[in-house]
This record gives structure tokens, C-alpha cells and sequence, in this order.
């Protein structure tokens, strides 16, 4: 039996053991000294949160389906045991094997949302790597980042040796028998990462170098070699049905976020939101097959036993074989096992409704719809596709279907947004409710109806056609905000309201981060050293901490998030090519400034350049 990198001890200090102990039902078990390279998959948030994520499941088993690879799993250690570990000088170490991270040759780390930046660096704190990359030696393993917030790499560029720009599934192999090579053959540390440079979609941030301008904009990105690309093309999955899945996925010991069976139906969106950087950068859309789907929805409840199915999408209504995959689930699993179908981001109508009627409780459950603005105006400047008579027809619907909690969720702070837009918000929300009471009450589901509003803020974000706008500041935020929530105590049917907001500075440090550049860097790091972490969660965030560290590393927040950037600057991401063009994101950007809605990719293609990738919604319909 593996001895434990925590005594007993220990263990009986922090809150929920069972986050650090490993050997879950699944977890794979090989012995470390029958491979060639172990390869630790990180997640820089608390157990319960990576442990619901799917893309760490997906590589756990594609790796550790070679022979010659160890892939083992860790997260960030909670507040207490982070003391304890810094306390009494004990390494992080891996869940399966228990061994100290610092011993491994790879340690790959998600960068899923740009709060979790500081937690990056207690996991190579407490891991007893060297922070800066420049420092590692021989001895420390080489530190890789992808995820979506990889798609701007350059905050992050002086922690990291490599970012993996796409898809997990793509050439992680290359990247392995790219080292194996490099093991056999001897060298240092920028001989592998020249050679790990040529594979497409790595990129190394030590071998490009960065001028500014005396404004402070970028003036110039150059590879450091001639054998280093001058863009790092993104990498896809075109046929998501011939491609690596976990029949057999980790089971977690204790409950955690999204405690269920994942099943990723597609990737990528039709729709083409302007302000949605995961519509972008996940181009082209793509379907898996039914059958593939069936399979493993199948393998995955018999290898887990859980008792929940959850289809996972950006977009699931525009699944094309949603009502065959729902009607095959609910009538396999759902009326025979007991087993529950979930099925978030659907557009509200009749199918959708129908089908939710079969696999929820109505009574406890409330129905979400995503607006985004209050007025049809600002609808069509973001390019939600979405009109009042689709909203209004699917409260409705959802009404006489015997729902009477319904969410709303807004944005406060989109470009182009007036006072008028916003009082929208209140209306809308009040026309909603008042829809409910249209119905005769022997036929409401409930005395009252509950709608609840909620805005969060609008930041900008790198590959989206509102790349280049100023955030709010603030100030604009708290007086928006303010406004919102006096228009919505006006309201006739307010006592069936209820108003929610994001917080203000969250949302100010997540669009300095979103935006920044190599610079930012030593913010994140002086921030670190003053003790931030678990930015996310609102019992840890510190606002003064950061902003003592930009003061301290010269650096005026406004320069990223204040300014309107034009067509000819160079964006710190512009040297990443994620399939969308520079030119359709610039015309989209026009486009909203023309309030003009953009057809959706399966009514006609706009052009954005994600037909190289030769697959998907691109090619639908053609032989």
C-alpha cells in the first residue's frame, strides 16, 4: 500500500481530507519506475472544482493509455493545508503515486479563468519549483499552460516554459516523443524547448522577444531563432467522434461541483456572440455522432454508477440530434435506471421544455434564459440573435409548462450601452412577471412567480470583435449598477423581483488580467508574495493587495482596461492565430457599431476564417 505524503496527523487538521488522499474508485495505478515520464495534470483551484472538469479526464486517459507515460493528477491545496505544507516544508505531491511534483518531468496546469493566476503560483511554491522559468535548472520539471485563458499567455509568459495553444487531444504525443527523444540525445533545458517550439501550437515564451513603444504599446514580437514559428496556429479535433474519451472516469471520494457523468456533445457555436470568447476560440463547430455518444454515456454510468448524465455544449439546441440523443438517454437510462438527464445552455421552447418536463422535478426547479442586454437594440450590437418575441414566447411556454422560477442573466457595461438599455433590464424583467399573471390562476403553477435578475460585468476579451473597446471603470460599474437596482424597485411586479450583481472589483482585476501583456506579470508576482490567492472565492480576495502591486511595479491598470485600441496596434495574443482572423473580428466589431445583426454559421458563413480547419459546421453538407 502507497505510504501517504501526509501523516495522520495532518490529515485530521484540514478541512475534508478525502481532497488530498488519491486512490479513487478509476484512478489509475502504474508504478513510477516502469515509464519514461511522469506528467502531473493540474488544476489551480480546490479539489471540488477541478475534479468537475472534463478536459483534465479527457488528457488523464489519453496519457496514461501509453505505456511509457505516468499521468497523475493534483489541485490546489486549501487555505489550511497550505500553512501546514509551508509550515513544515512538505513538497505537493501528486494524488495517484503520492510523489513530490518536483520530480516529475512535466507539470501541466489548466488555466481555466483569470482568478486562478495566483494560485499557479503556489502550486510551483509549494511544489518547490522556481517561480520565474528563466530560474529552472535540469532538476525541475518543464511547466506547460493551456486552457482558454491560454489564448493570452502573456501575463502568465515568465512562469511558464510552454503554453499549448487548442485542443489537449491534438499533439501532446508529439510533445512526449519529442522529449523522449531529447532525453536519449542529451542537452539542456532551450535544447528541448527550441525542439518543442517546432510542434504546431507550442509555444515557448523564452524564445520570443518583446519591444514597446514609448507609449507603451507593443512595438515589435520576434522569435528569438530562425527555426521558431512567428505565429503558433491553434489546434482542433475535426472528427470529435474518432478521438480520445474516458469510459472510465475519476470518481471523486467526496461531492463535488458537477458530481456527474459529463458528456461533451460538441464543440465550438454557431451563434457568434460578440462578446463570448469561447464562441470564438473553440471554432469551428463541432458535432459528435450519435452512436458515440450513446456508447459512452453507456460505459460511463457502468463504470461509475453515478446517477446523473449532464450534456455539456455552449450551446446544446443547436446539437443537430438533440431530440434522438435526449429521447435515447431518458428512455434507456432515465426511465429505466432512474438515472437523471441534464441539459444546460438550451434555448426555451417547446422541445426543450418538454424534454426538461420529463427528466426534472418542475416544482424545484427554476428555468435560466441568458438575454444578456434589456433592450433589442443592444441585442443586436452584441449579435445575441435573440428577440423579445423569442423571450417572451419561451417564459410562456415555460409558464404553462408549470415552472414559476425563472432566472434572468444580463451584462452591465457592453459597448455602446445607454441608460435607456439599462432601465431595459427592469423592464424586461417586469414584463416577464407580468406575463405569469396573464394566466388564469387556477391554471399558474404557484401563487407567485420568482424571477430573479442577475448582471454580471462586461469585460473584454482577447479574440472576440470587442478586443479592442474600453471596460468600465469602476465608478461606471457601481453607478450602473446603482441605476439598475432603483428601476428595478419601481416596477409594478417588483415584489415577484429579485436583483443579484457581480462584484466590482473582481471584475476590474479580471479585465486587467484578461488584456495584459508580458509586463503584468510582475504584478501577479508581487500580488503572490503579499499573499493572494484563491482570488475567485470572496472570503480571500484582497483588491488593496493588487493594487499595491501595480502601484509597485509602476503599472497603471487604465493602460489595459481604459482605452479604445485601434486596427493597427499590436495586441499582445496577435501572434496566436485561433482560426478567426484579425479582419472578421475588426468587421464584427463595425458591424456592432452598425448595430447589425451577423447571420449564425449555419445560415450562411460569415467568413471568419475557421474553414482551414476542414471540418465541422463549415463543411456540413458537402461531400
Amino acid at each position: 500500500m502507497k505510504k501517504l505524503a501526509l501523516d495522520d496527523e495532518i490529515l485530521l487538521k484540514v478541512e475534508k481530507p478525502a481532497r488530498y488522499l488519491g486512490n479513487e474508485y478509476n484512478a489509475v495505478v502504474k508504478d513510477p519506475a516502469s515509464v519514461d515520464i511522469r506528467f502531473a495534470m493540474c488544476f489551480p483551484d480546490v479539489y471540488e472544482i477541478g475534479m468537475s472538469y472534463l478536459g483534465i479526464q479527457i488528457i488523464y486517459d489519453m496519457l496514461n493509455r501509453r505505456d511509457d507515460v505516468y499521468c497523475e493528477r493534483l489541485y490546489s491545496p486549501w487555505m489550511d493545508l497550505d500553512q501546514i505544507m509551508r509550515e513544515r516544508n512538505i513538497p505537493l505531491f501528486a494524488l495517484e503515486s503520492q510523489d513530490p511534483i518536483k520530480d516529475f518531468d512535466f507539470l501541466a496546469i489548466t488555466l481555466q479563468y483569470e482568478m486562478c493566476y495566483t494560485n499557479v503560483l503556489q502550486i510551483l511554491d509549494l511544489s518547490q519549483i522556481p517561480l520565474k522559468a528563466s530560474e529552472r535548472t535540469m532538476e525541475h520539471p518543464f511547466v506547460i499552460g493551456g486552457g482558454p485563458c491560454a489564448y493570452n499567455p502573456e501575463p502568465l509568459a515568465d512562469f511558464f516554459d510552454i503554453f499549448y495553444i487548442g485542443e489537449g487531444e491534438t499533439v501532446y504525443y508529439e510533445l512526449m516523443d519529442c522529449y523522449k527523444l531529447w532525453k536519449k540525445n542529451g542537452g539542456n533545458r532551450r535544447d528541448f524547448l527550441m525542439e518543442a517550439a517546432k510542434i504546431p501550437g507550442i509555444y515557448v515564451p523564452s524564445l520570443y522577444e518583446v519591444s514597446y513603444k514609448e507609449d507603451g504599446t507593443i512595438d515589435a514580437f520576434t522569435p528569438a531563432a530562425a527555426s521558431v514559428p512567428e505565429k503558433v496556429k491553434k489546434q482542433v479535433v475535426t472528427d470529435l467522434s474518432n478521438t480520445y474519451y474516458p469510459s472510465n472516469p475519476v470518481v471523486p471520494f467526496i461531492k463535488v461541483t458537477q458530481d456527474r457523468i459529463v458528456l461533451e456533445i460538441q464543440r465550438g457555436c454557431i451563434r457568434g456572440c460578440r462578446f463570448c470568447q469561447a464562441g470564438n476560440v473553440y471554432r469551428p463547430n463541432r458535432e459528435r455522432n450519435l452512436e458515440f455518444l450513446k456508447k459512452y454515456a453507456h460505459d460511463m454510468l457502468t463504470s461509475t454508477g453515478h446517477e446523473e448524465i449532464s450534456l455539456s455544449s455552449l450551446s446544446s439546441s443547436d446539437y443537430s440530434d438533440l431530440e434522438a440523443l435526449t429521447t435515447y438517454l431518458i428512455e434507456e437510462f432515465g426511465q429505466k435506471q432512474g438515472v437523471n438527464i441534464s441539459l444546460p445552455s438550451l434555448r426555451i421552447d417547446a422541445f426543450s421544455l418538454d424534454v426538461m418536463r420529463q427528466v426534472q422535478d418542475v416544482r424545484k426547479s427554476s428555468l435560466t434564459f441568458a438575454p444578456e442586454a434589456g433592450s433589442q437594440r443592444m441585442r443586436d450590437i452584441i449579435n445575441k440573435g435573440l428577440t423579445e418575441d423569442d423571450i417572451f414566447g419561451g417564459a410562456m411556454q415555460a409558464f404553462k409548462g408549470g415552472w414559476n422560477r425563472v432566472k434572468l442573466y444580463f451584462m452591465l457595461g457592453l459597448p455602446g450601452e445607454t441608460y435607456d438599455d439599462i432601465e431595459g433590464i427592469a423592464k424586461l424583467s417586469n414584463e416577464i412577471a407580468a406575463l405569469y399573471y396573464t394566466i388564469p390562476k387556477d391554471e399558474r403553477p404557484g401563487a407567485r412567480v420568482d424571477v430573479v435578475s442577475s448582471t454580471s460585468f462586461f469585460v473584454p476579451k482577447p479574440f472576440t470583435p470587442f478586443q479592442w473597446v474600453p471596460q468600465n471603470t469602476t465608478e461606471q460599474f457601481k453607478d450602473k449598477q446603482h441605476f439598475l437596482s432603483k428601476k428595478m424597485k419601481e416596477q409594478l411586479n417588483r415584489k415577484s423581483m429579485r436583483y443579484n450583481w457581480h462584484d466590482f472589483d473582481l471584475t476590474a482585476l479580471e479585465g486587467f488580467l484578461a488584456r495584459g501583456d508580458r509586463r503584468v506579470g510582475e504584478v501577479i508576482y508581487k500580488a503572490y508574495k503579499k499573499g493572494c490567492m484563491f482570488d475567485s472565492w470572496s472570503e480571500y480576495f484582497y483588491y488593496d493587495r493588487w493594487t499595491e502591486s501595480m502601484e509597485e511595479a509602476g503599472i497603471d491598470p487604465a493602460f489595459y482596461t481604459g482605452r479604445e485600441r485601434s486596427l493597427d496596434e499590436i495586441l499582445p495574443w496577435d501572434f496566436i492565430d485561433a482560426g478567426v482572423t484579425k479582419e472578421f473580428l475588426w468587421r464584427e466589431y463595425t458591424q456592432s457599431k452598425n448595430e447589425a445583426v451577423t447571420p449564425n454559421c449555419r445560415m450562411q458563413c460569415s467568413g471568419c476564417g475557421c474553414r482551414v480547419y476542414e471540418g465541422g459546421v463549415c463543411f456540413e453538407g458537402e461531400n
